[in-house]
């Protein structure tokens, strides 16, 4: 989720990246932060709006909250927010987003390798993007950045270049996604409704979630 600022060359969109949990820190949220910004903004991206190709880029911040409450998730209205519990475990043993166009989620900690591209296939689902419904990629290239784990591609692009397609190793290595022109035009930038030169990408779902640890905060 985030805020769109439209200016005569440029859609601006800036998110906030929260993190909380046991295994959250601050050198965490840096590498979150930059692994956003730096993957989202690669593609230089441009869209056409009412006759104007405009510039599209990413401002992506992050902190780590050892303090946070569940009122202050609840009762978020700024748009930029998007909340994440970080553990060293998750339910179904993976990351997930609470729904497309969503400000919160949960990171599951062995997700966040240096280079692993979680933090910025996820945060394109806060910005509504789903999985690709076809996810043979075989025969096509670099996958995009929204291919799930478990997407065919070519064998470069897997875990083991030498297995069979579909095999344990013969699936996508998530290192090798990237965002591209397709990915940002997906997002369907020109039909968002302005006022006073700014619109909101993405909607709140402001959940909440609990220490799987404890079941407390």
């Amino acid at each position: 989720m985030g805020i769109v600022e439209l200016t005569d060359t440029t859609l601006l969109i800036s998110s906030h990246i929260i993190l909380y949990g046991s295994a959250a820190n601050e050198e965490l949220a840096e590498r979150i932060r930059r692994e956003i910004h730096n993957m989202w903004n690669e593609p230089q991206a441009r869209i056409h709006r009412k006759g104007q190709l405009l510039d599209v880029r990413f401002q992506i911040t992050a902190q780590y909250r050892a303090d946070i409450r569940p009122e202050e998730v609840l009762g978020n209205d700024d748009p930029r927010n998007n909340y994440f519990r970080v553990e060293p475990e998750a339910a179904g043993n993976i990351s997930f987003v609470d729904g497309l166009g969503c400000n919160t989620g949960y990171f599951l900690l062995e997700n966040l390798y240096e280079g692993s591209t979680t933090a910025a296939h996820e945060y394109g689902h806060t910005l509504g993007l789903p999985h690709p419904h076809n996810v043979d990629y075989r025969g096509k290239g670099v996958p995009g950045i929204m291919y799930p784990r478990g997407t065919w591609v070519d064998p470069a692009f897997q875990y083991d270049p030498q297995q069979s397609p579909g095999k344990k190793g013969g699936t996508l290595y998530p290192i090798h996604r990237r965002v591209r022109q397709e990915d940002i035009d997906d997002l369907k930038l020109h039909r968002l409704p302005f006022h006073d030169g700014q619109a909101v990408l993405g909607e709140f779902s402001s959940i909440w979630h609990p220490s799987p640890f404890t079941g407390e905060e």
